[in-house]
C-alpha cells in the first residue's frame, strides 16, 4: 500500500482557512489531520465542534481528528456529529481504553490510539488488534513546529513488530516534525501515514510539497 499523507490544519492560515482547505482538496493529500486541544491535557487550545463542522462542509477528504483532550469519552458522539471520520484518543486519557475504542467504532468512525514519546510501545500490546490506527507522536503534543524526536524511528519499528505479532491490521501514523529530511526513513521504519503541518503550510508551494512527500 502506498503511504498516506495527512496535512495538519493546525499549521494552516486561520485567517484564510477555506483557501487552505480547498488547496488540500485539490492536492494529492489523502486526509485532513485535525488536532483538538483543550488547554488541560495539553497547554494549548485549538478547534471546537463548530469549526470542525465548517471544515467538514468544505472538505472532500476524510477528517482525521486527533483528540488531545481530557475525558474524550464524553464527546465521542459530538465529534461524530461534527464530521469526524477517524477519531484517535491518547492512551493516557482513557482509563477504559477498550471501551473507548468500542464506542468510537459504534459511532461509525475509524478508531485510533495515540502514544506520547515518553511511553513505551509495549503499553499498546492489548489494544492494537482492536484499533484501525496507531498514532506515534514524534514530538511532545500541544504545539506545531516542534523539533522531531529521533527515537521515533525505533518506536515505529517496535510497533510494526508488535502489530505483526498481534495480527493487527492497524495503520501506523506519525505526527510531529515530519518533513523531507525524515519522511523516507519514517516510511522505511514502517510508517503508513505521515502527518505534516508546518512543512506543508509553511512552504512557498504547499501543493508541490504535498506531491513531493507523496512521491517518496
Amino acid at each position: 500500500m502506498a503511504h498516506l499523507l495527512a496535512p495538519s490544519l493546525l499549521a494552516a492560515n486561520f485567517l484564510n482557512l477555506e483557501k487552505d482547505i480547498k488547496m488540500v482538496n485539490d492536492s494529492q493529500a489523502d486526509w485532513f489531520h485535525v488536532d483538538v486541544m483543550d488547554g488541560h491535557f495539553v497547554p494549548n487550545i485549538s478547534f471546537g465542534f463548530s469549526i470542525i463542522s465548517q471544515i467538514k462542509s468544505i472538505a472532500t477528504k476524510p477528517l482525521d481528528v486527533h483528540l488531545m483532550i481530557s475525558e474524550p469519552d464524553r464527546y465521542i458522539a459530538d465529534f461524530k456529529n461534527s464530521g469526524a471520520d477517524h477519531l484517535t484518543v491518547h492512551y493516557e486519557t482513557c482509563p477504559h481504553l477498550q471501551s473507548s475504542i468500542h464506542t468510537i467504532k459504534k459511532h461509525d468512525m475509524k478508531a485510533g490510539v495515540v502514544i506520547n514519546p515518553h511511553n513505551p510501545v509495549c503499553l499498546l500490546a492489548d489494544i492494537v488488534a482492536d484499533v484501525d490506527i496507531v498514532l506515534i507522536m514524534s514530538v511532545n503534543p500541544g504545539f506545531g513546529g516542534q523539533k522531531f524526536i529521533p527515537s521515533t524511528y525505533n518506536r515505529i519499528s517496535e510497533l510494526k513488530e508488535l502489530l505483526l505479532k498481534k495480527n493487527s491490521k492497524a495503520l501506523i501514523e506519525v505526527d510531529g516534525g515530519v518533513d523531507a529530511t525524515n519522511a523516507e526513513k519514517l516510511l522505511k521504519a514502517g510508517a503508513d501515514i505521515l502527518v505534516a503541518g508546518t512543512f506543508v503550510f509553511g512552504a512557498d508551494n504547499p501543493t508541490k510539497t504535498i506531491s513531493e512527500l507523496k512521491k517518496i
